[in-house]
């Protein structure tokens, strides 16, 4: 049995991490949050500690260790500009962290962390769960197959993402570009992610639509040319999906064929901690290359270029 230190327990995206660390048979030793709505702590660790001062978290931790109780993992589901400076934590304190998506802002908090990493021999990991979703590793398989037989093939993708919020997100950390990285890094960096795992190299990256509800562009990866509309505005949802109560809409379509993965994703946690704890697991290295994609797409001029440009644009641009 491991212990593990949560950092972020109050977030949406905590109650996966809770489930992962309990279903893998370790124990949640403490946890840190500033907002101190985390009953849910109950349903997994009743025994937890928690604390929303960050310099008593880190006392606690440090006299845990000096007490003989040793906390091998920091789970990180903070903020995202918080995100470089949790993993130093874990690192520093001789855990290995495993970090929520994006890893970082900028790919030079990479070179940096890979330094604390090799100094304190721990490890950094990133939950890129797409990579475990069956669906993606079968669509991977078979674009492997098709390169194999023709190593020329590029594939057309369209990405389409569409997760509803309300008006809270804009008030949030969320709606704050310097904390999240904006709407393409904070929703759609695990798709940049298993789009460069799956087709390769990025060639060339385009932005054609940067606004606070909506992103869009173009992407080119050595085997894929990849039209992406991002959006957390329930106005672009397609009206046969309005209809039918739901508030997000995911499709991916390679040659015009729309790969299934609509389902599957609430054990992908899980399933990600097993990874790790078995020896494997995704670290900086593999989280680089969409992290210089977001970074670029931040930082990129918007310039529409209508042959490449995603269909959804329209509903933007009337």
């Amino acid at each position: 049995m491991k212990n593990f230190a949560l950092i972020g327990a109050a977030g949406y995206i905590a109650p996966r991490h809770m489930k992962a660390i309990k279903e893998t048979g370790n124990n949640l030793v403490a946890a840190l949050d500033k907002n101190d709505s985390v009953g849910v702590i109950d349903s997994h660790f009743p025994n937890a500690d928690f604390f929303v001062e960050y310099e008593r978290f880190d006392r606690h931790i440090d006299l845990l260790k000096r007490k003989g109780t040793h906390i091998d993992y920091v789970s990180i589901a903070s903020p995202n500009y918080l995100h470089d400076s949790h993993i130093r934590f874990a690192l520093r304190h001789g855990a290995h962290a495993i970090c929520e998506k994006p890893l970082v802002l900028n790919p030079h908090n990479i070179d940096a962390l890979k330094v604390v990493q090799d100094e304190t021999g721990r490890q950094v990991y990133n939950i890129l769960q797409l990579r475990l979703h069956p669906s993606i590793i079968e669509l991977k398989e078979r674009v492997a197959a098709e390169v194999e037989k023709n190593p020329n093939k590029v594939f057309d993708v369209d990405l389409t993402y569409l997760t509803s919020r309300g008006h809270w997100y804009f008030t949030s950390w969320k709606g704050d570009d310097d904390k999240s990285g904006g709407i393409a890094t904070n929703i759609g960096v695990h798709f940049y992610d298993m789009l460069g795992w799956i087709f390769g190299d990025i060639r060339k990256n385009e932005s054609h639509l940067k606004q606070a509800d909506v992103n869009a562009g173009y992407l080119e990866f050595e085997h894929a040319r990849v039209r992406w509309f991002l959006s957390v505005n329930y106005e672009y949802i397609p009206e046969e999906v309005k209809s039918s109560g739901q508030r997000t809409y995911r499709s991916i379509t390679v040659d015009d064929q729309e790969i299934e993965f609509s389902g599957g994703f609430t054990d992908l946690h899980t399933l990600s901690y097993q990874h790790i704890l078995s020896g494997g697991g995704f670290g900086l290295e593999e989280a680089r290359k969409s992290i210089e994609i977001v970074s670029d797409i931040r930082n990129r001029d918007v310039q529409l270029n209508k042959t490449n440009a995603h269909p959804f644009i329209k509903k933007v641009s009337g």
